[in-house]
């Protein structure tokens, strides 16, 4: 009925606005945290904006040899210029080889990275918890593309296994945050109480 409709679509606003009404925390994140990720999202962007220029000059000039293509075996341009250089090797087969979806993956990297940077800017719970699963995913994207790079390929890319290890270590500062936050909020709680 149309007033159970409407119900139902009150309780999912109601809920909405509380999970997006996250406690303000008034606490800042550890100065060290807040360099590590500066660091580590500015050098992601780097290899991240490396990566996408290797991939266009090859794709210009198929006899250009990058920084990171040391032999026939440890070849980042090889990587790169693969089904799976491009939309995780699965997007292209999802929504086609032309779809705006199916970008480099370095596309990718370079929006991951800056949006780690930008939102880690901030102190709010909700941030951390979407800071935290977009971590997760990055580093699941990480461990299929690793498998991908060795099992598959059979190449060894330094710039792949440097964002691999990147991923891993924002996932680490992104649940130290997580930590930190949920203990911040239990301090403020008991501060209140009392």
């Amino acid at each position: 009925s149309l007033q159970a409709d409407s119900l139902r679509l009150f309780a999912c606003l109601q809920l909405g606005y509380r999970v997006m009404a996250a406690p303000v925390l008034r606490v800042s994140t550890p100065r060290w945290e807040r360099i590590a990720r500066l660091l580590v999202c500015l050098l992601g962007i780097l290899i991240s904006l490396y990566a996408f220029h290797v991939e266009r000059e090859k794709g210009r000039d198929p006899t250009y040899t990058a920084l990171c293509d040391v032999s026939s075996s440890i070849s980042c341009s090889k990587v790169f210029s693969s089904r799976w250089g491009r939309g995780f090797g699965l997007l292209g087969s999802i929504f086609g080889n032309d779809s705006a979806l199916n970008q480099p993956n370095s596309v990718y990297g370079i929006l991951f990275y800056a949006f780690q940077l930008l939102l880690g800017m901030t102190v709010s719970a909700m941030a951390a918890l979407f800071l935290m699963m977009t971590s997760i995913l990055s580093v699941v994207g990480s461990l299929y593309l690793g498998y991908i790079l060795y099992f598959v390929l059979e190449d060894v890319c330094i710039i792949c296994i440097t964002t691999y290890a990147l991923n891993f270590i924002l996932f680490i500062l992104n649940y130290k945050r997580l930590v930190y936050l949920n203990e911040a909020w239990k301090q403020q709680l008991e501060a209140k109480q009392d």
